[in-house]
């Protein structure tokens, strides 16, 4: 499998994975769901690397139903300003999961249609899933106390 998005191949315990290029996600996703037969994603989630500069890695699970197989594609973000353009284009489903990312990590979809959070309060400070993150988190005021 070759495109020009894939920077790397890595094989291991049966699996794929390949590191590609930020800038073309959606461009990669799209040969995968329409070239390479990757329906569904699975799953999407990011991995904070901190201290390590890129800091973070958005991670896509995407899933062949036709040829029963499974690919995970890595895109490294920095962390200043993190954000990488959305899959929603290419899956819908790709919805909950960026904003789910965006609540919990601080990480940006350009072009997401509804990019608020999803699990915390929208007033919260900070984003729980990040390695900086205080242990006991922030003092929050809940309403009506």
């Amino acid at each position: 499998m070759s495109h020009p998005a894939i920077l790397e191949t890595i094989e291991a315990f049966g699996e794929t994975t390949h590191i590609a290029d930020p800038s073309q996600i959606v461009t990669l996703c799209r040969y995968f769901k329409d070239e390479e037969k990757y329906i569904r994603l699975s799953g999407l989630t990011a991995v904070d690397w901190h201290p390590s500069e890129p800091r973070f890695e958005v991670v896509y699970h995407l899933h062949s139903i036709e040829r029963n197989a499974r690919v995970r594609i890595k895109c490294k973000v920095a962390s200043a300003n993190p954000e990488i353009d959305s899959i929603f284009s290419v899956w819908r489903s790709a919805d909950w999961h960026e904003r789910e990312v965006f609540d919990l990590f601080g990480i940006s979809f350009r072009n997401h249609p509804n990019l608020v959070r999803i699990l915390m309060p929208l007033d919260w400070d900070g984003h729980p899933l990040r390695k900086d993150y205080p242990v006991h988190g922030y003092k929050y005021s809940y309403p009506n106390e």
